[in-house]
């Protein structure tokens, strides 16, 4: 009896835990309206699939001398250009201009009620929106799936990349090929409606920073949250979902020897990271996400690529340690 007791107060305990963290979740806007943002967030206006469309972008201008290069910086599934405030501030201070867009679906850009999302699509808006500033040589950085993005757009505009850089990017393997089961857009909506404070940050601690946490990451999982918080929380999770479906369905692993561009891969060996493991058996989940592998594979297929490994870090190296990412970052982009 004492038991079920102590069982029931708990529950009780934990229930009134996640009440309270609910009621001190912010409530931002539908395009994180409300969030505290360090720069300006300017606005790209253009048209897509017979749609009017706002993509928010910053353009940091370097911090005295200018180098005369510009880096675009793409987020991952669970950031915004935001995110990449300390690298921001690192590349600005050693002469470049940096462009981090927020993609259509996420953060301060339009949540469309239908869209088709598509690698090639994003590359597409990105790169008009590039055209917009009169930019057309860039040095390109994806983090995760901006990863992902970053390798389409650099095999559609070859022309235009003088660098590549992916760091943790998601995709060096082919997660269907290898047996994980697939989930229909209405299933990925029923999982993202569910996102709270508490998810985000035990995901985040768990394969973002290796276990650890430090109290500037609380940042980013509030502006996560209050985005998913907000009155736009049905639209938010809806944009998620059809885009968790483009990052499942739509593999750039089988065109990593396309490449023509200079790359390096920056590679926190930790990482585990890999869509729909929820969900994978047993046996499938044992063999995917181990980035201590992967990151050398990959370096194989990409043609000339350099690997630099982060041992022991996680999925976001440039947040986990920022002062020794920046600099390995910044070491590399000069020797071009």
């Amino acid at each position: 009896m004492l038991k079920k007791a102590k069982t029931g107060l708990l529950a009780a305990a934990l229930l009134t835990f996640s009440a309270v963290a609910a009621d001190n979740t912010p409530q931002y806007g539908v395009e994180l309206q409300g969030f505290d943002f360090p720069y300006p967030i300017e606005k790209f206006n253009f048209s897509s699939q017979q749609q009017p469309l706002s993509m928010g972008y910053i353009d940091a201008r370097p911090a005295g001398k200018a180098n005369g290069r510009t880096v675009v910086l793409m987020h991952g599934k669970n950031f915004c250009g935001v995110t990449w405030q300390d690298a921001i501030e690192a590349l600005r201070h050693a002469g470049y201009r940096v462009i981090a867009p927020d993609q259509i679906g996420f953060c301060t850009s339009t949540k469309p009620a239908y869209y088709q999302y598509s690698f090639q699509q994003l590359a597409l808006n990105t790169h008009q929106l590039l055209a917009s500033l009169h930019i057309d040589k860039i040095t390109l950085v994806g983090h995760s799936t901006g990863g992902m993005l970053a390798t389409r757009y650099a095999l559609m505009y070859p022309q235009q990349v003088e660098k590549l850089a992916l760091v943790n990017p998601i995709g060096l393997e082919d997660w269907k090929a290898k047996g994980v089961p697939w989930r229909s857009v209405d299933d990925w909506y029923q999982r993202e409606l569910k996102t709270s404070a508490e998810s985000i940050k035990a995901y985040e601690q768990k394969t973002y920073y290796s276990g650890q946490w430090k109290p500037e990451y609380d940042r980013w999982v509030t502006m996560l949250a209050g985005l998913n918080n907000g009155p736009g929380h049905k639209l938010v999770a809806w944009n998620s979902a059809l885009l968790y479906d483009m990052i499942f369905t739509q593999p750039v692993y089988y065109e990593f020897g396309n490449l023509t561009v200079p790359t390096t891969l920056l590679i926190g060996t930790a990482d585990t990271t890999a869509i729909g493991s929820d969900i994978a058996p047993p046996e499938v989940k044992a063999k995917i996400g181990h980035y201590n592998e992967l990151g050398k594979e990959a370096a194989k297929l990409i043609p000339h690529a350099v690997l630099i490994e982060f041992k022991g870090m996680g999925h976001a190296p440039q947040m986990e340690d920022p002062a020794m990412f920046n600099r390995t970052l910044i070491d590399d982009l000069n020797k071009l």
